[in-house]
């Protein structure tokens, strides 16, 4: 007789730290349908519709995070309370106070959090001592919700936004499940008119998040999951017992793998909060399309660049004070967008760099203006602005990837001395399956928009039955390449 361990249930719904509760996870799309179900039900009621959503939100983050998710409650309740002394406060430098003292709580929040022993560790080699990690744990997403909430304050500040009259309308917004533990940032200003809104969702909403979330899982589960499990990470974890030419292919494979982890988790948050009736704003555009590095950041976590935009470059003086200063502003905001990422040094490296190409390509364009360069790019200016600027972005993404510096170095180290090309086709024989989807990968992304609109457009069109049935295949796909380990999203670690 088949028996239910009523125990081994009841652990599913229990936070396991081997075993976040991600998008991509049978117990998420258990847990989303019946979510669903009861969503449905209260979405007409503005009051209870909020109640639930965040409860299940905060339920979602105790899956992630244990019960973290009290920093969470309680970094709701201080500014919410701060957001509206700042509205309610006539006098400007009392404003200013309370602002900065919102800044410092939540800047103070994450760099407890993520930066306590990178700082202990520098304090410690400058002092010769020996460096023993605290043992602090790193709540899922905290940067995102810190940034998220951030933008709360500085709207109202700034006289743009209102402040929500009831703390659970601003619970719902900091703690919205699918963007919650890895974005996108969502601005309060586009995301808190939309709750007040009666919920509506189309024909249209349904197909497109229907595709959103098919392609997600696929990016996520299919490509990303399986370059990492079975070649990336092997690479990266010992470089020195591969040849150039696998080292490389590696760092290839990790450029398709973040964009296809992090692109895939955007996607379906976008599809997720659609079927809800919200709208964000796309987060990724194929990004590695780019013909320079500006239009790289124009289209890669367009969530993060255009609030580091917004927040700190401007909030520097942007390019208001002469050309050195937007060069040096341009620069502060890239290394802020590379430690945000992480504590390292290599964090640090990878956004100065990016920051040196930005300034670089400001330069260019002063000496070659946009409008020049159009009417000449021919076929053969164009792939070569494309070629070098993809290598650029792939030779960053090492010190990115690598465990350290050391690593980091092997890698170069072995693509510059040790290539062996004449193990190419024995590489090949050996990897024919990671390489058949590093090709289907990255002839996806290159795939001109018009195609991808094309699909997107039948699935919006073709009946529910057919929806279902699409993505009933998508996640049989899915369950042919999922591993035995959850594999968490990439930047769950921000």
């Amino acid at each position: 007789m088949f028996q239910i361990d009523s125990q081994k249930v009841w652990e599913q719904f229990q936070y396991n730290s081997e075993e976040p509760l991600i998008f991509s996870s049978g117990l998420f799309l258990f847990l989303f349908t019946a979510f669903m179900l009861v969503y449905f039900v209260l979405h007409k009621h503005h009051r209870a519709k909020t109640t639930f959503v965040t409860l299940f939100s905060l339920y979602f983050y105790y899956k992630s995070s244990g019960n973290y998710f009290l920093i969470l409650i309680g970094s709701t309740l201080v500014d919410f309370t701060l957001a509206n002394l700042i509205f309610k406060q006539q006098n400007k430098i009392y404003k200013k106070i309370i602002l900065i003292v919102s800044v410092v709580l939540n800047l103070g929040l994450l760099a407890y959090f993520k930066y306590t022993n990178f700082i202990y560790e520098i304090l410690c080699n400058l002092s010769n001592s020996t460096f023993k990690p605290m043992d602090i744990f790193l709540p899922v997403g905290v940067s995102f919700f810190t940034f998220q909430s951030l933008s709360y304050t500085f709207d109202i500040y700034r006289g743009t936004l209102k402040p929500v009259k009831n703390v659970l309308d601003y619970a719902f917004f900091v703690s919205f499940f699918p963007q919650l533990v890895a974005g996108p940032i969502v601005r309060a200003s586009e995301f808190i008119p939309q709750l007040f809104k009666p919920i509506l969702i189309t024909k249209e909403m349904i197909g497109k998040a229907v595709f959103l979330i098919g392609s997600g899982l696929i990016k996520k589960a299919v490509i990303a999951d399986y370059i990492s499990i079975n070649f990336v990470d092997r690479i990266f974890d010992n470089p020195t017992l591969y040849s150039g030419l696998e080292n490389l292919i590696g760092v290839y494979g990790y450029t398709l793998q973040i964009y296809c982890d992090f692109s895939g988790y955007s996607d379906m948050a976008i599809g997720i909060a659609l079927l809800m009736g919200f709208h964000f704003n796309i987060n990724f555009d194929s990004s590695y399309q780019s013909i320079n590095i500006t239009e790289f950041w124009r289209r890669w976590h367009i969530s993060l660049s255009t609030w580091l935009k917004d927040y700190v470059y401007i909030t520097m003086g942007g390019n208001r004070k002469g050309k050195i200063r937007t060069y040096l502003n341009l620069f502060l905001t890239m290394l802020i967008g590379g430690l945000w990422h992480g504590a390292g040094f290599r964090f640090i490296l990878w956004g100065a760099m990016h920051g040196v190409a930005l300034i670089f390509h400001k330069l260019w364009l002063t000496f070659f203006p946009a409008n020049i360069i159009k009417k000449n790019v021919n076929w053969i200016s164009k792939p070569i602005s494309w070629l070098l600027t993809f290598h650029f972005i792939c030779f960053c993404w090492i010190f990115f990837r690598a465990e350290n510096m050391n690593i980091a170095g092997q890698v170069l180290n072995q693509i510059i001395f040790n290539f062996k090309i004449s193990i190419f086709w024995e590489f090949m024989e050996g990897y024919k399956t990671v390489l058949a989807i590093l090709i289907i990968g990255y002839t996806i992304h290159f795939t001109p928009k018009k195609w991808e609109t094309v699909l997107e457009n039948t699935i919006i069109k073709v009946p529910l039955p057919i929806k279902a049935l699409y993505l009933i295949g998508i996640l049989l796909i899915v369950a042919q390449f999922k591993s035995a380990e959850i594999q968490p999203f990439i930047y769950f670690q921000f």
